[in-house]
């Protein structure tokens, strides 16, 4: 099996261990995860993935170019496309894909599940969740992303965009109480982004907003600390 994307190499790593022969280069998680390495989400060495001959490729809708996915279904692979929006899709998703490679539904879902069944009780805020400067791009409408913070409540003043991942001009937006930095895709951080704004900025893991897997089981509890 290979995987091009983070979250689900995790997935299936942390579930089966040795199941996997290959994953991007982004695909770091587990650390110690040894195995072929096919480049990046967007550029995936697409002949490298075919000599593997692996039995499924995962890929998910947003990540990975569909006309690589063609190039692999086209060479006789089976290609496994998520595309969850929310975490309950996500939940879903993930036992779903895990079934789909003869894998019974792990310890650690059951555990995501439960952490994320409680609804948010308290203050409510709006924030601006930038993903990119140069230009400005920021957590549009229907991401997994904003459905994340929604139920921290944290509601994202982007929600009601037409696009999913706009560009955005700083002076043009909405009012909004905090802005959100993940660490990925663009690798915001104290001394990188908060600069730019006026009210209070929170930096936080791309991992634990963005990835769909066993770092649900914790991204709740350390995400809801960052924030605040």
């Amino acid at each position: 099996m290979v995987s091009l994307v983070p979250s689900l190499t995790e997935s299936v790593a942390a579930t089966a261990p040795g199941l996997l022969v290959g994953a991007t280069d982004w695909c770091s998680h587990p650390a110690d995860l040894d195995v072929t390495r096919v480049r990046g989400t967007k550029s995936p060495d697409v002949p490298a993935v075919i000599g593997l001959r692996p039995d499924l490729v995962l890929a998910n809708a947003e990540e990975n170019r569909e006309q690589d996915l063609d190039a692999l279904r086209a060479a006789g692979l089976a290609v496994w496309v998520t595309y969850p929006r929310t975490v309950p899709e996500a939940l879903t998703s993930l036992e779903r894909m895990l079934a789909a490679c003869g894998l019974t539904r792990p310890d650690w879902l059951a555990e995501a599940a439960e952490v994320w069944e409680p609804p948010f009780a308290g203050h409510r805020r709006t924030a601006l969740v930038p993903i990119w400067r140069r230009p400005w791009m920021a957590v549009g409408s229907g991401t997994f992303t904003g459905d994340v913070l929604a139920r921290l409540g944290v509601d994202n003043v982007l929600a009601d965009h037409p696009e999913r991942y706009p560009k955005v001009d700083l002076a043009e937006l909405p009012p909004y109480e905090l802005v959100v930095l993940p660490d990925e895709p663009y690798a915001f951080s104290p001394t990188d982004g908060p600069e730019c704004f006026d009210v209070p900025s929170v930096c936080v893991s791309g991992r634990l907003l963005t990835w769909y897997g066993p770092s649900l089981v914790q991204a709740r509890t350390e995400l809801a600390a960052a924030l605040g």
